[in-house]
């Protein structure tokens, strides 16, 4: 009963929800969404179960289905199913299978919510999930913000298990005899989160048997430290960010000089904006510089240079989104997508054939910093595995691309000629020969 107890309480002290609330848990039939909808049923709430079959595993995935069916039934809790072209989604976007299925997921879960009145969406993470999430984000390179774990609760999104470790949930399973299935995928190491679970933290934990229960206390205090930066930064942007219509202006001169500039500009156009650590990185280098009217972008943003202060605005339609791309740049923004930068040896390659979305340039031949914009009327280039120019506007034509698409459509260009028309073909004067040392790989994205 103790876990029961410690759910009750967690969800008390954080507010979480009511019995009032109409509650939507997300129930993927493994150990930790199985035990959370016990709990919920144990703790008299309303709720009902949304599951995905994203149709992956095969006939694993249809014995999952069954699963979270047959026990939703048991609880009488209404029951949504759906099963998603998980496959045919990543292959129209582009989109790694991680990313396809949480926003197909999550747009689902929202859209249930709209539909019939659910007011809470539950997902089943837990302290370990957390702890994984901050030795990822490390190693992919965070500030404070991504060492503070996982949220419990980010809108209508709680996470009501995150008091737990996986260890007490399993218990609380194989005790209360609560069934439930394992993902097979769970076992293997091609994924970064299973690297991170299977490697990384069991040998933290021999050097350290209570590396769990300290790494919860250090995640606490990180956010902490972090809530306390957010109520400082509210302070600072009231005095150095002024706002007019859809405009917004940093004054930089009016930020504290005692303070780390870099980190003050990073905080408010990350937690704002949305804009990345190189990227402010870059950004304050041109500052430095007196680089007017240099501009970097976000996923929705343009900031440009001006004058030692810093103009926001969202990206227009019309904005060409001319991004410099200078050598040693991890990501960058085109669009409703985001490209990844990876230098390597040709001997790292392990395949060549890695379709539309990736490119594997001969770093040799490029001319830094590089351009990345929308294209442009007179632009041509040379198709990969062809000898003759073609026309960009023709090439567009040809692959039956519509006016909407054409409208995002980006290139990346080494001085004067096209590299990449990105997401759809490589110049042949930049692919890899054998003579080729360096690679330049490029992934891209769809946000």
């Amino acid at each position: 009963m103790l876990l029961l107890e410690e759910f009750e309480k967690y969800v008390a002290a954080n507010e979480l929800f009511s019995h009032d609330d109409k509650i939507l848990l997300t129930v993927s039939g493994g150990v930790d969404s199985m035990v959370m909808m016990a709990l919920f049923a144990a703790s008299g709430y309303k709720f009902g179960v949304a599951h995905c079959n994203f149709q992956l595993r095969g006939q694993e995935s249809d014995e999952d289905e069954l699963l979270v069916a047959r026990e939703a039934e048991r609880y009488g809790a209404e029951l949504f199913n759906r099963r998603f072209d998980t496959t045919g989604e990543m292959e129209r976007t582009g989109e790694s299978m991680e990313m396809a299925a949480r926003r197909l997921r999550y747009t689902w879960f929202r859209s249930l919510c709209d539909e019939h009145g659910y007011t809470v969406i539950a997902i089943a993470h837990h302290i370990n999930d957390s702890i994984e999430t901050f030795f990822i984000n490390m190693l992919r390179g965070t500030g404070l913000r991504g060492l503070t774990g996982i949220g419990v609760q980010i809108g209508r999104i709680v996470r009501p298990l995150m008091f737990a470790t996986r260890k007490e949930i399993l218990d609380y399973a194989v005790a209360h005899h609560i069934p439930y299935r394992e993902d097979s995928s769970n076992r293997s190491t091609k994924y970064l989160r299973n690297k991170v679970r299977l490697g990384v933290v069991p040998m933290l934990r021999e050097i350290n048997p209570r590396f769990t229960t300290i790494m919860r206390r250090n995640i606490s205090r990180l956010t902490d430290a972090q809530r306390f930066i957010d109520s400082s930064m509210e302070i600072i942007k009231r005095t150095s960010l002024d706002t007019e219509g859809e405009i917004h202006t940093l004054h930089v001169d009016r930020i504290d000089a005692s303070l780390p500039l870099g980190y003050v500009v990073y905080e408010i156009l990350n937690s704002s904006y949305g804009f990345k650590g190189d990227t402010v990185d870059a950004l304050c280098h041109a500052l430095a510089q007196g680089n007017t009217g240099r501009r970097f972008y976000s996923r929705e943003w343009v900031a440009t240079v001006d004058r030692g202060r810093v103009v926001i605005s969202r990206i227009a339609d019309e904005d060409t989104c001319e991004v410099s791309v200078e050598r040693g740049t991890l990501r960058s923004y085109c669009g409703n997508s985001v490209l990844y930068y990876e230098y390597c040896d040709i001997d790292m390659i392990d395949s060549m054939e890695l379709g539309d979305n990736v490119a594997l340039i001969d770093a040799d031949r490029l001319q830094f910093p590089l351009t990345l914009r929308r294209w442009q009327q007179g632009d041509w280039f040379i198709p990969f595995g062809m000898t003759g120019r073609k026309k960009l506007s023709d090439y567009l034509i040809d692959r039956k691309v519509s006016m909407a698409e054409k409208g995002r459509q980006f290139v990346l260009l080494s001085g004067d000629d096209v590299v990449w028309v990105v997401g759809r073909r490589l110049d042949d004067r930049f692919r890899l020969t054998r003579q080729t040392e360096n690679v330049l790989k490029i992934t891209r994205e769809i946000l």
